[in-house]
């Protein structure tokens, strides 16, 4: 064979091969801008969603004295927000029909409150007529409940405030747990430390169990809307857990969304931030000429000077602490 007919077979055999191989690089660059654009698209909608968690029309609602993350969430505000956020940052804020399809591929969304928690998938229902109909919708509120060989039950929340069934004295109580403490024939309650970790375990698997039974259970209803992704719960640290049950806050997952050859699968979780900061308070006892710093919740007869974001400033400015019990 001539060495032209060689360099001929050549071209014809490798350039297609190069025509394919430089289709599939382009195509991949494609794909991780992608990624990239939607990642930070689901991040930009939970913070929105989470920055909205505590916005209630209602005062009896707002934050109570007695605990600094005691909150009754705005779920709906909350999910308005996720959504048209999500909707206008895929760009489908005018398209109905993008904005069901995009919502097709987020089989749970979670919202973590003070004392338990929510989960919006889809659901089955019966009608007026009786018809069978499915729909995303909010499951009813769970708390965060564990029960131990006595038959004693705890119902926590995001700090050391309980609602707990005292199986001896049968008879619930209610209370911080160090006042509760010594109190009931619940020895967890007597145990700061056992009762912490039970705490964060009872919330972390509560949540965990329930996210992975509906995003699996959504593979029913993927279907019906022309998805054939199997869904199911993503690795996720336990830490990433434990971090989401400092505070309320809101979890949102999207799978098997097609990008170019490839799904596109990523989770984000995002916290209201509720924990309020205390201010203290730079006062001088009009008797003595002494300045002292306490906290904004005492109650001292000084004259306020100014107002510190935490100790350290106070004393850097020649104010010395002064503590308070109960607020006085």
């Amino acid at each position: 064979m001539k060495i032209t007919n060689l360099a001929i077979l050549f071209v014809c055999i490798f350039i297609p091969f190069m025509l394919v191989l430089d289709f599939h690089t382009r195509d991949q660059e494609n794909v991780l801008q992608l990624e990239d654009q939607y990642s930070a698209a689901l991040r930009t909608a939970v913070q929105d969603a989470g920055s909205v968690l505590n916005i209630n029309e209602l005062q009896e609602y707002e934050a109570a004295y007695q605990s600094s993350k005691y909150f009754k969430v705005n779920k709906e505000l909350a999910l308005d927000t996720f959504f048209r956020t999500l909707y206008l940052n895929f760009g489908v804020e005018n398209d109905p029909i993008g904005q069901g399809t995009l919502a097709s591929y987020i089989p749970v969304i979670g919202i973590t409150d003070y004392d338990g928690y929510y989960i919006y998938t889809t659901a089955e229902y019966q009608d007026n007529g009786g018809q069978t109909i499915a729909k995303p919708m909010w499951r009813p509120k769970k708390p965060y409940a564990f029960a131990d060989n006595n038959g004693n039950v705890i119902n926590f929340t995001l700090d050391s405030y309980v609602h707990a069934y005292d199986a001896v004295r049968h008879e619930w109580v209610e209370g911080f747990r160090a006042d509760l403490a010594g109190k009931t024939s619940i020895s967890l309650l007597n145990d700061p430390e056992s009762f912490e970790q039970q705490r964060r375990s009872t919330i972390v698997s509560s949540i965990q169990e329930d996210v992975a039974y509906f995003i699996n259970a959504y593979n029913d209803y993927a279907t019906h809307y022309g998805i054939s992704y199997t869904f199911k719960l993503p690795q996720i640290s336990q830490e990433e857990w434990t971090n989401t049950i400092d505070d309320i806050g809101i979890m949102a997952f999207i799978q098997g969304l097609p990008i170019g050859d490839q799904t596109y699968n990523n989770y984000a979780f995002g916290g209201g931030r509720l924990i309020k900061k205390t201010n203290i308070i730079g006062a001088i006892d009009p008797s003595t000429g002494f300045k002292y710093a306490y906290r904004s919740t005492c109650s001292f007869p000084y004259t306020p000077e100014e107002i510190f974001d935490s100790p350290k400033e106070a004393a850097a400015a020649g104010y010395y602490p002064k503590e308070c019990v109960n607020g006085r």
